[in-house]
């Protein structure tokens, strides 16, 4: 375990061993996992399971074959804590945006209309979900064996009841619903161990996503209280977001006039090829060679060699969600966050333009020790919103919440092309702000007294 000093030191080594496994571990490929939410009756009770949960929980790095590890993530809600009986005061030291919850938030984060708290799958923002488990392996004999273990727990546990799950699973083709390779980008994190997927990343201070460590003001985030629940935790925004892939290759459609422009097309409002490869390293032909190699497909900026967007749309999905080196206002570093989408739900078979009635999407966390100007900022100033470079009024052409009227600006040589009517094509279907302890921090909520 890597030991650390004084909690103000910039340069101690994070105590990985002590940060739960799924706030930085890359998430293994294949995949199988599930989400499980839990409400607490009775704080007593609340413990216990805590109690027996701490055995499945870990930290620290992969194994040296990653992908043949399983792990068991645990979480709150603000409510969560506060039906374990946490303190008042420790309650009250939390920043606001995660007292509040992402529900009242909702507005500013852009899930309006459809995707609004109104139309949410139950239990979302309710204020019954307290206590969020993550299940997730890429060998499912390992994963049913962890579910197992967590079903026993939470089963002999009265007063603790199951009130939401949800599988998650890599669909056959490796891609996502809307058919595009996922899961490629992990930051460089001082400290960690655990290289960055971009060799020119240069390493982000830990304390931008996890507390207890300095971050890249220099300063230590604000962390809540006693300094043995905070230290080691970050924050996880859960998000549920339903696909509208029917609607996605209709656009593609109705927009081209051959595959091949439809594929291109696709890939601007991405920023890769179906492979993973970057149209940045790419930008007339997807590479699937390049998709596949993890020491290329994320090595390069933007500002050298494409500061204008003409390889990859300035506006593009994945531009949008980490500008790198890119011109744009603001301090791109400040807003890094770890992100980890996994699939839900079946395929809508190949060509097939009419829903089909199935829900299928992702369930994406997000991970950074500062809510509001790190998940919270990107959804409502990259996402939902293009001022910071120079398209105002424009959203992220694939997550963003158009409504039918949405456009986006392509830039092409020599007449830019201005996309028109843009449907929504993501709707949220829910989503939860929750606190992801150390391992002490578990202990030190499953041995709280009255």
């Amino acid at each position: 375990m890597s030991t650390a000093g004084s909690s103000s030191a910039a340069d101690v080594g994070v105590e990985i061993d002590d940060v739960q496994s799924g706030a930085l571990r890359p998430r293994p490929v294949p995949y199988e996992g599930k989400f499980i939410f839990l409400r607490v009756d009775d704080r007593h009770a609340g413990r216990a399971l805590l109690r027996r949960l701490l055995p499945l929980t870990s930290g620290g790095l992969p194994r040296v074959d990653p992908n043949q590890d399983a792990w068991v993530t645990v979480a709150f809600t603000h409510q969560g804590l506060r039906a374990l009986g946490v303190p008042q005061e420790s309650l009250d030291s939390f920043p606001r945006a995660f007292r509040e919850g992402m529900s009242a938030r909702a507005e500013l984060i852009g899930d309006v209309g459809e995707s609004g708290p109104a139309h949410w799958e139950a239990p979302f923002g309710t204020g019954d979900v307290h206590i969020a488990l993550s299940a997730l392996s890429s060998d499912a004999a390992q994963l049913d064996r962890e579910l197992e273990r967590a079903r026993v727990a939470y089963e002999d546990t009265p007063g603790v009841q199951v009130i939401w799950q949800q599988e998650v699973h890599q669909l056959p083709t490796g891609r996502t619903t809307f058919g595009f390779r996922d899961g490629i980008s992990h930051p460089n994190i001082e400290g960690v161990g655990l290289p960055g997927s971009n060799p020119q990343e240069v390493p982000i201070k830990a304390g931008e996503f996890i507390l207890g460590y300095a971050d890249e003001t220099g300063s230590l985030p604000p962390m809540p209280s006693p300094d043995v629940l905070g230290r080691n935790g970050t924050y996880v925004a859960v998000r549920k977001v339903h696909t509208n892939v029917a609607a996605w290759r209709r656009y593609l459609r109705a927009n081209t006039s051959s595959a091949e422009e439809e594929a291109l097309l696709a890939a601007k409002m991405v920023g890769r090829w179906p492979s993973g490869a970057p149209l940045t390293l790419t930008p007339e032909h997807d590479d699937p060679e390049l998709g596949a190699d993890p020491h290329r497909n994320n090595n390069f900026l933007y500002r050298e060699n494409d500061d204008r967007g003409f390889r990859c749309p300035a506006g593009a999905h994945i531009r949008r969600n980490n500008p790198r080196d890119a011109t744009i206002i603001g301090d791109a570093r400040m807003h890094r966050l770890i992100r980890r989408g996994t699939t839900y739900g079946p395929p809508l078979p190949e060509g097939v333009l009419e829903d089909d009635g199935a829900d299928r999407g992702l369930v994406g966390v997000f991970i950074g020790a500062h809510l509001e100007r790190q998940f919270e900022f990107i959804k409502a100033e990259w996402v939902n919103d293009g001022n910071f470079i120079g398209y105002p009024g424009e959203k992220d052409p694939v997550a963003g919440h158009h409504g039918g009227t949405g456009t986006a600006t392509i830039p092409e040589k020599p007449i830019r092309r201005r996309l028109k009517n843009l449907p929504s094509f993501v709707v949220t279907r829910g989503g939860e702000y929750c606190f992801l302890p150390g391992l002490r921090a578990l202990r030190w909520l499953a041995e709280l007294k009255d």
